[in-house]
């Protein structure tokens, strides 16, 4: 028969091993319950902030010289026309989320920027139902790509919006941070045209778009033209300090909402 004390410390050290495999065992079944986007790093106080630099990115687009059907199908003859850039990094911290890795291809006609995202998911953030027939505001509370354009760079405060969400929804607004309270903001009609298409089984979301080139600027649009621009995607469940913001071109700015940094966009190109 064990002496009481040894007896004492083996029931300890047993107790001290169950435990620790019950926490083991409980930890690895929240890992695998939760969704594996979430466990990326997310953005904290000791991450180190980008700093912007120029020159800024640049998104060069080809010319075109016919008008093509809009496609969501990247295999669309059109797109083979098109030259790509990527959206992958947060906005303020330069965190990486390769797995979301976005391609954005794009090219222009005389009357057209025609944009195309392709966009890899874990689940979908939809507001539903969905409703395509008119503009749909706090579309950016739910997943969502986002592009801003822009054709003055004196006044750089004054740009366009548009939106596209994975079922189609959109949203068009014509931007002036000069303002405080702009109501007509989503009053401002582009005319453009939008689609975008869910793959399940890939899990991978479209959004494609034309754009009018008028409703941008009223300058001609030529081979050398440049906007200012940024390009964005808005991912994830949750509230948004649990949610992810990419940026093209990192904005690199705290405590302000991390897309609407117009001294910090990048610069479409327009070529031949």
């Amino acid at each position: 028969m064990l002496p009481a004390r040894s007896l004492l410390l083996l029931i300890l050290f047993l107790t001290a091993v169950v435990t620790w495999k019950s926490a083991g065992v409980q930890l690895s079944e929240a890992d695998h319950a939760r969704p594996l986007l979430a466990q990326s790093p997310e953005p904290n106080t000791a991450t180190k902030v980008c700093e912007f630099s120029s020159p800024a990115a640049s998104f060069s687009v080809p010319y075109v010289p016919q008008a093509q059907e809009l496609s969501t199908d990247p295999h669309s003859p059109a797109w083979s026309h098109a030259s790509s850039t990527w959206i992958e990094k947060d906005c303020t911290h330069q965190i990486g989320y390769g797995r979301l890795r976005t391609e954005v291809r794009g090219f222009w006609t005389d009357s057209d920027l025609y944009l195309l995202f392709i966009c890899p998911y874990y689940e979908l953030n939809l507001w539903l139902p969905p409703d395509n027939s008119k503009d749909r505001l706090k579309l950016w509370d739910r997943d969502v790509v986002e592009f801003f354009l822009g054709d003055n760079w004196t006044n750089i405060k004054v740009y366009r919006e548009f939106e596209i969400a994975p079922t189609g929804d959109w949203v068009d607004l014509a931007i002036d941070l000069n303002r405080k309270d702009d109501y007509n903001a989503a009053a401002w009609n582009s005319g453009w045209q939008r689609q975008a298409r869910i793959d399940d089984r890939n899990h991978i979301w479209y959004a494609a778009a034309r754009v009018p080139l008028h409703s941008v600027s009223e300058k001609r649009v030529a081979a050398g033209t440049k906007w200012r621009a940024n390009l964005y995607r808005i991912d994830g469940l949750g509230p948004d300090p649990q949610r992810r913001f990419l940026c093209w071109q990192p904005t690199c700015v705290v405590n302000r909402d991390p897309n609407h940094v117009p001294e910090h966009f990048g610069t479409l190109v327009f070529t031949q």
